[in-house]
């Protein structure tokens, strides 16, 4: 029995696109809003006792050598600092870097100031560490909301040519109505602004199918393989490439819990022990490049960010 929008009804499609592949590197007491670790006081004795970003983005590296497939680490200006080696090994393999932000704060919750000397900091540790540019930047939870998009400007005051920020779903700490797929942003002053936003797609079978993510973090965790691919193959469809993103807790059965509301438990902790099987099943299937690759293969090469009166 063949389910509605199963992979066979357009694998055709989606095996013509390239999708895009990303982690965000963080540690995994770097959860937003939790407050047995939300202190940065604590950070330094919990990375000592139970730091676990580098056993697992050293997997994260060996599943993609396997297939020989490069992505785009979004890298904490915090954990670049304490694991320049980690930074390089990601650079010599191939793959492409990103800032995470240094501090792991909300956008929406900073000023402008306080977002540009964040960035800063953070572009200035990861490029020292990998002794190259860093050009893209994901905000901690797809922070940059209604309200925030004086970040837009920011960035591009700090010299990056894109943004992978925007979720267009309504979440926790994020959601921001934006077109589906790759598209320009323009900010408050103007800058036309390359955007990959995450991937929503419908998902699910008859009246419980709905619209959501599919394609990173606990979202990945929890939904069946077949749902996953339902929600690439829909997308492809519509010749959108599906955003995936994962953090290295996300590989992690092993990973430290601290008490925290049962809905935010059960987000943070479903399904780690099935992420690296499903990860690894996606990239035998489908294409994956860069977040820079898939963004340059839809509008062309990515250059400095001005004004639109001054282009």
């Amino acid at each position: 029995m063949t389910l509605p929008d199963s992979p066979s009804r357009h694998l055709a499609t989606s095996s013509s696109l390239t999708h895009a592949l990303s982690f965000d590197i963080e540690d995994w007491f770097h959860i937003v809003e939790v407050k047995a670790v939300e202190s940065p006081e604590l950070w330094p004795q919990l990375h000592a006792s139970s730091s676990l970003v580098e056993r697992y983005t050293d997997l994260i590296l060996e599943i993609c050598a396997r297939h020989h497939t490069h992505a785009t680490f979004f890298i904490l200006g915090w954990v670049a600092e304490r694991h320049p080696d980690m930074v390089r090994r990601i650079v010599e393999a191939g793959h492409e870097i990103g800032t995470h932000s240094y501090w792991h704060r909300k956008v929406y919750e900073l000023s402008p100031e306080q977002f540009r000397d964040d960035m800063h900091r953070s572009i200035e540790v990861i490029e020292q560490a990998s002794q190259s540019k860093v050009y893209g930047f994901r905000a901690p939870s797809f922070s940059i909301t209604e309200g925030a998009e004086w970040a837009f400007d920011v960035l591009a005051e700090l010299g990056l040519l894109y943004d992978a920020s925007l979720f267009p779903a309504r979440r926790g700490h994020g959601g921001y109505a934006c077109p589906a797929g790759i598209h320009h942003h323009v900010s408050p002053q103007g800058r036309k602004i390359p955007e990959l936003p995450m991937s929503i797609a419908p998902v699910g079978i008859g009246p419980a199918k709905k619209r959501m993510c599919y394609s990173g973090g606990g979202y990945m965790r929890l939904l069946p393989y077949h749902f996953i691919e339902q929600g690439l193959n829909s997308e492809a469809a519509a010749g959108r490439p599906t955003v995936v993103y994962l953090h290295p807790r996300d590989f992690a059965p092993d990973c430290p819990k601290v008490r925290m509301p049962p809905h935010r438990f059960f987000k943070c902790y479903v399904g780690t022990s099935t992420t690296a099987g499903k990860l690894d099943r996606l990239i035998a299937e489908h294409r994956f490049d860069t977040c820079r690759t898939v963004l340059e293969s839809a509008i062309g090469p990515l250059r400095p960010l001005v004004k639109e009166h001054a282009a």
